[in-house]
């Protein structure tokens, strides 16, 4: 039997990139600090170039459907509560594929499930961290530290490191790299059941890029109208003495933050009242890593969060993390498990993410936030006269472009994973 590509880290990009190998041939082991597999995090959204490769993975929209709904619009409104932009998304907009608003933790029980019933039980060890690796004439050797404290050594052809922000398998490849990135935004998180508002399935960012809130649903009405609303709000603060707090995710009292959003009260929309009745809140500052020359070295790559951690600003952080592993099985399908898989997956994607990168450090599609700010304080009696709409579009457009789901060149482009393609 052929040796197995080792995977360190069983979140979305981990679980994703099995799926695709399981897909192609590949046989494919994950480990994961966690003991037990259980839903985490509250919405995430899926854009149609993501789920596009969920579909080709047998992943339709019966279990989509099941953990959230399509979007239907995007939109930005100013402090003042009146419309900056907006526009169709997914099948809305004319793209092939939906774009999807899920919960997060659902979404990754499912590709849990999915890896469970197709590679086996066996296919996912927890309580197993990769801690360390050392390359061999002919693979890896994955060091891999159990929960029980025994250490073992794990051959395998190739290594992909996609164990987050903190990855062990980053930090020996670049040893050198500077500290997690906190630019001052700090975060807090939680769902609420309430009436979807708009189009009934829009994500909406409302307030400034310094101060703003961002709520969308992550499952349909049910028979009261009621949804299960995903919301951020989030302040930007001094950051220049560092991140005070122990850990960098916490649950919070809905009391230790609200003081912040008093006056987000509109006629559509009370924001005191919706953070009031939240079943849940979480406290984590808005964080990265600055972008790597390399995601490679050797027979070992990096992916997800590990490759490429990116501010939220942009909604792509999870699709991203599909599309590596898809390419990466794309590049296997072309040179086999091999180091040159590897490289040609770097040349593919390390440079043009990396920009995804900073780009979403520097507010992403809420940059149009920035321009109402400079431009006229945040305070507009006519958007078109701060911003002419052409402007706008073109704004949104060159995101789009830069993050892979520009919608012509992706309902253009072929199969990254070609139909009943395999190795060997």
């Amino acid at each position: 039997m052929a040796a197995p590509v080792l995977i360190a880290g069983g979140g979305i990009a981990g679980l994703g990139l099995a799926l695709t190998l399981h897909q192609i041939g590949v046989p494919a082991r994950v480990f994961d600090a966690a003991r037990t597999m259980r839903p985490l995090g509250v919405g995430v959204n899926l854009q149609p170039n993501a789920v596009r490769e969920l579909f080709d993975l047998g992943l339709g929209a019966e279990v989509l459907d099941r953990i959230g709904v399509p979007v239907q619009e995007w939109a930005l409104v100013g402090l003042n509560g009146r419309e900056v932009y907006a526009e169709p998304r997914g099948r809305y907009a004319g793209y092939h594929w939906p774009q999807y608003a899920v919960h997060r933790g659902a979404f990754h029980m499912a590709l849990h499930d999915a890896v469970v019933d197709r590679l086996g039980a066996d296919a996912v060890a927890l309580g197993a961290k990769v801690t360390g690796y050392a390359q061999t004439p002919d693979g890896v050797s994955a060091r891999i530290t159990h929960a029980d404290g025994r250490v073992e050594d794990v051959a395998g052809a190739l290594l992909i490191g996609a164990d987050g922000i903190h990855s062990r398998v980053r930090a020996q490849m670049h040893p050198g790299q500077p500290p997690i990135h906190w630019g001052g935004a700090i975060m807090w998180r939680g769902t609420v059941r309430a009436r979807p508002l708009r189009t009934g399935s829009s994500f909406i960012g409302l307030g400034t890029h310094r101060h703003r809130i961002v709520l969308y649903p992550i499952s349909a009405p049910d028979a009261n109208g009621l949804a299960l609303i995903n919301w951020i709000a989030e302040v930007t603060v001094d950051p220049s003495h560092g991140w005070q707090q122990d850990g960098w995710f916490r649950p919070v009292e809905i009391a230790e933050f609200l003081h912040h959003f008093d006056a987000f009260r509109y006629d559509w929309l009370d924001v005191p009242a919706m953070l009031h009745a939240a079943d849940c809140a979480y406290e984590n500052p808005m964080i990265d890593r600055d972008p790597l020359p390399r995601w490679v070295e050797g027979r070992v790559g990096l992916m997800g969060d590990a490759a490429h951690p990116m501010y939220p600003t942009g909604s792509n952080g999870a699709s991203q993390a599909i599309v590596d592993g898809r390419v990466l099985g794309a590049m296997m399908l072309a040179h086999g498990v091999t180091q040159a898989a590897l490289a040609a997956y770097d040349a593919r994607l390390c440079a043009p993410i990396s920009a995804v990168q900073l780009r979403n450090r520097g507010a992403g599609p809420f940059g149009l936030l920035n321009l109402l700010d400079a431009r006229s304080g945040g305070v507009f009696e006519d958007i078109d006269a701060v911003i002419p709409p052409e402007e706008r579009a073109e704004f949104m457009a060159g995101y789009k472009a830069a993050a892979g789901f520009a919608m012509e060149a992706l309902n253009a482009a072929p199969p990254t994973i070609p139909p009943g393609a395999r190795l060997g």
